[in-house]
């Protein structure tokens, strides 16, 4: 057992291997080289507490076991192939075997069989090492990606500190304790002000070596302009101000690059999708010409066109930003009175579950609470499914399992291919479209309820704020303001804010009552506002600019969403225009063409006699089986649709979930579509 350096913690077996492995790296590598310090360097960034030198000599080890496999199993492989399958192939250089010595025939196998596995052996060891040394570099690149979603909200967060009268020590060390709502930002703070608490270091040098080791570059610069106020002694205020104002600028332009980025995707797949059908159109000449393609198409149809369709979506996901966090807000200080109730309410039921197994009164109060959720849920199931739409699948699923069951004993749903192809399209009904609908039409009702429930408080959010701000600014407190909106105001928020404003005047801190508000709805851009406000309140009542900051902040990305929404729903639109054309070629291609050659086929195959041009004749589309192609153009089309649904809704709305919609709509028109043609 070996002692990592970084995290004084035993590594265990994987410490082992490094040991092992050890002498190799020594040999290998140079530790002053700049591929070790490049690794040293991520491995900081990914912030993962490992010696750089026992890393490179797990990846070793895990390369030399990947070789190792790859290697027996390419000499196998070989050795079947050119011992037991080709024995006499393949020549080598073109030489006949009476060119070549005996010997050299009698070593042409074992050289051949030794040159495949050395093949695989190195591409064992390349994909073992690579893998390990790749995941400081992809951590990394995650993480730096986060920093700078989230660096423009993390500088108006300390804007408000700023001018809520903290000064630079205890903005680092807020900002440090934020890390329920700006994650991998407060992180890099964390680093500063544990470096400044542990290891005796002034907080000016320890924001020089974070500046030299985090991963972003936005926060790298904006930590070296930090430092250079903080070395003269300049406004901090201003500083932050000039920094949130440019830093939301910066936002807005990475925005636009993404969008950009997003239409050439959205040409590259007009261009993808349509790929399969052309195959699927050549291929089809190419059994009628008697050169049956069957293999190809079954494969063409159930492995490309998924395959095409994921591929596109992972690469769509490398560049869309998803939202950040999880939009809960957790109290500071570790406080035992306040349990943050996160996921199914019946599954966390709040400050009991702390006290449980101490008392048997408490196992009650469990066991009552408990009932009294499931008893909420069963008088309001509309309103549990809206609020956990993902939920109902744990319902809809079963159902549409014996429903499945149920076809299958009553002949609806045949067991055997001969089945789809007398009836394609009541077959896939019933295999398909059956669990599609029994599952997704109720997850798009209560998915599509809850982002309606849940933008309904977004919505109005830039607007209350700038009126919370000029209430504010009268000389109201933050409590009295929140009263004045609500009553001034109508839609969900304004209703919070009432229902805000009722608990404190019932005893509930303010802070208290605004964590709640947000934990009810947990968005993470509400979280960030939220945040922000009940931080700056603490200070003072008076915060008529740090409202006014959020108000920027919100309507900032206000415009990010409305731009990213008016860019997105043309990508939409060529998705689906791309997909109703792909659509429109099949059903064309059997109606107009297959049907029609196949019928001539037969017409010249049942009078052609011994007639030399009616035997030509027969040979062209006789082989060709056109319930098959009817069954696989109506699952292309349908998985096409389905996979379609998903990236227009990714793109849409950076959310899977939001491509259900289109994933009934769109599959609907290609079963009413081949219900005329099929």
């Amino acid at each position: 057992m070996s002692l990592d350096t970084r995290s004084g913690q035993t590594v265990g077996s994987t410490s082992t291997l490094g040991d092992t492995f050890y002498p190799l790296y020594e040999s290998l590598f140079d530790s002053e080289g700049d591929f070790v310090s490049g690794v040293e360097n991520k491995l900081a960034q990914a912030r993962m507490p490992q010696n750089v030198e026992l890393f490179l000599s797990r990846a070793l080890g895990v390369g030399a076991l990947a070789g190792l496999t790859l290697w027996i199993v390419g000499s196998l492989l070989g050795y079947l192939i050119f011992a037991l399958f080709l024995p006499d192939a393949p020549v080598l250089l073109g030489l006949s075997e009476s060119q070549i010595p005996p010997i050299l025939l009698q070593l042409k196998i074992p050289f051949l069989v030794f040159v495949t596995g050395i093949v695989f052996g190195l591409i064992g060891f390349g994909i073992g090492f690579g893998s390990m040394v790749s995941i400081p570099y992809f951590r990394a690149g995650a993480r730096k990606r986060e920093i700078n979603v989230l660096l423009s909200d993390s500088i108006s967060f300390m804007y408000a500190l700023s001018v809520g009268g903290l000064n630079q020590l205890e903005i680092l060390q807020a900002m440090a304790r934020a890390d329920d709502t700006y994650g991998e930002v407060s992180k890099e703070f964390q680093s500063i002000v544990l470096e400044t608490e542990y290891f005796d270091t002034d907080y000016r040098t320890a924001i020089r070596n974070q500046a030299l080791q985090t991963p972003s570059d936005e926060l790298a610069q904006f930590l070296t302009d930090m430092l250079s106020i903080v070395d003269s002694g300049g406004d901090m205020t201003g500083f932050l101000e000039d920094q949130k104002e440019k830093h939301m600028r910066t936002a807005k332009q990475e925005q636009e690059m993404v969008l950009e980025t997003m239409e050439l995707f959205g040409e590259m797949y007009m261009t993808l999708s349509l790929f399969p059908l052309l195959l699927i159109i050549i291929l089809v000449i190419m059994s009628m010409m008697g050169n049956s393609q069957q293999f190809l198409l079954l494969g063409t149809v159930y492995g490309l066109i998924p395959l095409t369709g994921v591929g596109f979506l992972v690469l769509v996901s490398t560049v869309t930003q998803d939202e950040i966090g999880d939009g809960y807000l957790r109290p500071e200080g570790g406080r035992d009175d306040v349990v943050v109730r996160e996921g199914l309410d019946v599954l966390n039921l709040g400050l009991v579950e702390k006290y449980t197994g101490d008392h048997g009164v408490f196992e009650k109060i469990k066991s009552r609470e408990r009932s009294y959720e499931l008893s909420s849920i069963l008088r309001r199931p509309h309103i549990f499914f809206r609020d956990n739409p993902t939920v109902v699948l744990g319902l809809t699923i079963p159902i549409s399992l014996v429903a499945v069951v149920l076809a299958v004993l009553y002949g609806f749903a045949p067991l055997s291919p001969e089945g789809f192809v007398e009836n394609p399209v009541g077959s896939t009904f019933f295999w398909f479209y059956v669990p599609l609908y029994v599952n997704f039409v109720p997850l798009m009702i209560f998915y599509e309820w809850n982002v309606r429930a849940r933008r309904g408080v977004v919505s109005q959010l830039s607007e209350n704020l700038r009126k919370l701000s000029s209430a504010n600014d009268t000389g109201m407190t933050l409590l009295e303001s929140l009263n004045v909106v609500s009553e001034t105001s109508s839609g969900k928020l304004s209703d919070e804010f009432e229902t805000m404003y009722a608990k404190v005047n019932y005893g509930t801190n303010l802070k208290d009552a605004l964590r709640e508000f947000n934990n009810k709805y947990h968005i993470p851009r509400l979280a960030r506002t939220v945040k922000l406000i009940s931080k700056a309140q603490e200070a003072s009542s008076q915060i008529e600019d740090v409202l006014t900051t959020a108000a920027q902040a919100s309507e900032n990305q206000d415009d990010i969403d409305r731009d990213r929404k008016s860019r997105t729903r043309m990508q939409v639109v060529i998705i689906i225009m791309t997909y109703l054309t792909l659509l429109g070629v099949m059903a064309l291609l059997k109606t107009q063409f297959l049907d029609v050659m196949s019928g001539l086929a037969n017409q010249v195959g049942s009078g052609g006699g011994g007639s030399s041009a009616a035997a030509g004749g027969g040979q062209f589309g006789s082989n060709v089986d056109t319930g098959l192609l009817s069954v696989l153009f109506f699952h292309a089309v349908t998985l096409q649709a389905v996979l379609s649904s998903f990236i227009a809704g990714y793109i849409r709305e950076v959310d899977l979930i939001s491509g259900v919609k289109f994933a009934v709509i769109l599959p609907t028109i290609a079963l009413i579509t081949w219900m005329a043609v099929g």
